[in-house]
């Protein structure tokens, strides 16, 4: 660790005492309460990476809400990203750093000269179907919105069976602790806003305006944190991208078997998988063998390939596991009962985002049945107003509305009917790179437009209409960041959800911005609502 001086490192000392900004002689050191740290310059944004925010989930601590961090002296470098958090690192991978079970770090990236400010705050949370992800990923360098004037703050958390377990050994042990179970993944996100609460201030950042945001599971993730009251009070706003709302990724798992429960519960899930190791107990000895195994056996194989296998589906809970305390119930039926945050809320999806179509159909008709017999001309008319379209494009759009579009609605409406201001888009374009090799805006697709590092995506082939597509997204972005409302980008008026109009921000396919009134496919998600309102889609999608 290179020398530093001593005044330097006092004057940092001080300022966290005082609780106020930290930027000194040296605007590369922040404070932070377990130490101070020190990050990198570039092109006015300070990037401080790899800092811990809770002690190693290792040995004794696996499956353990996260402890403190033990706290230095000096000045910890914060340089480079350290582990994301255990899976699967195949030639696919886009990690730039080694998995570990040891992974609990964050990144702040913040503007060089906020000239005392206190600035918004951003806080990242990643997807990967729980199972896959990190914020070493190129894609998700803060840089672009430092430059915009915002503090932003990307968090790993545990991933799969580290992250999402539960066992009867591990129930019993908590019984004497009290501890929380099974959703350790949420645990750290919940940490990591925590940490925020309490050193972002040292790093510029406004703690009383946190914006969270993420995509995929990391939406699905916001959903949670949303609804849980664990997570109560730690942001003012949110943010989710294609993060569907309605259930979660493998719907009705419960801790323990109840009356609720879909399937297996979490913690025979558990027991299964322990006793593929040969552990059959529920005693602390168990609990012992079941920490003792390596990372790479806990891990067995998992990833995104392997998670509908049999042995992954029998072992592994998939998502957030209902325990009552941290995961209360199915966001759905939080949103309903109005046991959420009341907060600014901004969503949408994509237009070929993603669902779980049914497989073997082989005609329209047995894709619209799920309608109802009297619904079937409505919906191919809804799918299918030319009669041109193929099977799998019927079907596949249905599913999207089911699993995206719809989900999405009901959140929009539920949060406006509480009079929260509530924003609603639809991202429909395609990098003019691979125009014509997909199918529209696919999963994920528009994240390097909300980050502006479309060069992590598309390398040299970026072009100008696509910059310009990034510059929207993430003026748009920031400016709810820093206000609550998107039109404040300077942009096209951007207009609160009204759920008698209908109305949403469309991301043309030809790069412009447009406001729909009526959203398009009103028709198609007005006939997939009463199905999503009974369950009744719950297994198609997921089987």
């Amino acid at each position: 660790m290179p020398a530093l001086l001593v005044s330097s490192t006092l004057a940092v000392m001080l300022a966290a005492c005082g609780g106020g900004s930290s930027v000194t002689s040296d605007p590369t050191i922040a404070a932070t309460a377990d130490g101070a740290v020190q990050g990198s310059a570039s092109n006015g944004v300070v990037a401080f990476k790899g800092i811990p925010f809770a002690a190693p989930p290792v040995g004794a601590l696996r499956w353990r809400p996260p402890q403190p961090v033990t706290a230095w002296s000096g000045v910890r470098q914060t340089t480079s990203f350290v582990h994301d958090c255990m899976q699967t690192s195949g030639p696919n991978s886009r990690l730039t750093v080694a998995p570990s079970e040891d992974c609990l770090y964050l990144n702040v990236w913040r503007p060089q000269n906020s000239n005392g400010k206190k600035l918004p705050v951003m806080v990242w949370i990643y997807g990967g179907a729980y199972v896959i992800g990190g914020t070493s990923i190129r894609t998700y360098d803060g840089t672009q919105f430092a430059k915009e004037g915002v503090v932003i703050v990307t968090v790993n958390y545990r991933l799969g069976r580290f992250g999402f377990f539960a066992h009867p050994a591990l129930t019993a042990a908590a019984a004497q602790s009290g501890e929380l179970l099974a959703n350790y993944g949420y645990m750290d996100q919940i940490a990591a806003l925590k940490w925020v609460q309490r050193n972002i201030a040292n790093f510029g950042g406004d703690p009383a305006n946190v914006t969270l945001f993420g995509e995929s599971a990391g939406g699905e993730s916001i959903h949670n944190l949303l609804t849980s009251p664990q997570a109560s009070g730690l942001f003012a706003k949110a943010i989710i991208e294609s993060g569907n709302g309605r259930v979660n990724q493998y719907y009705g798992r419960t801790l323990s078997r109840n009356t609720k429960t879909v399937g297996a519960s979490a913690e025979e899930q558990g027991a299964t998988f322990a006793g593929g190791f040969g552990i059959a107990g529920t005693d602390a000895s168990s609990l012992q063998a079941l920490r003792a195994l390596s990372a790479d056996e806990v891990l067995d194989g998992l990833d995104g390939t392997t998670l509908n296998t049999p042995h992954s589906l029998a072992t592994f809970s998939g998502s957030s596991i209902i325990d009552g305390k941290l995961v209360v119930d199915e966001p759905e039926n939080q949103y309903k009962t109005g046991q959420f945050a009341k907060v600014p809320l901004l969503l949408g999806v994509n237009n070929a985002d993603l669902g779980f179509p049914t497989p073997g159909l082989t005609t329209k008709e047995e894709a619209y049945a799920i309608f109802g017999p009297q619904n079937l001309s409505a919906a191919a008319a809804a799918f299918d107003p030319t009669g041109t379209a193929s099977v799998s494009t019927v079907e596949n759009q249905i599913a999207r509305i089911i699993t995206m579009d719809e989900p999405a609605r009901f959140v929009a409406r539920t949060f406006t009917s509480r009079g929260l201001p509530t924003y609603l888009y639809h991202f429909s374009y395609v990098a003019e790179s691979i125009r014509g090799k997909v199918s529209g805006a696919t999963h994920g697709a528009e994240i390097p437009y909300v980050f502006d590092t479309l060069s992590s995506a598309y390398g040299a082939a970026v072009t100008s209409q696509d910059e310009q597509v990034a510059r929207s997204m993430i003026a748009y972005w920031t400016a709810f960041a820093k206000s609550g409302n998107p039109s404040d980008a300077g942009l096209i008026a951007w207009p609160a959800y009204n759920a008698a109009l209908d109305n949403q921000l469309e991301i043309t396919p030809a790069g412009t911005l447009q406001v729909d009134q009526p959203n398009p496919l009103k028709a198609q998600i007005d006939l997939v609502e009463p199905l999503n309102e009974a369950n009744q889609t719950v297994n198609r999608q997921y089987q």
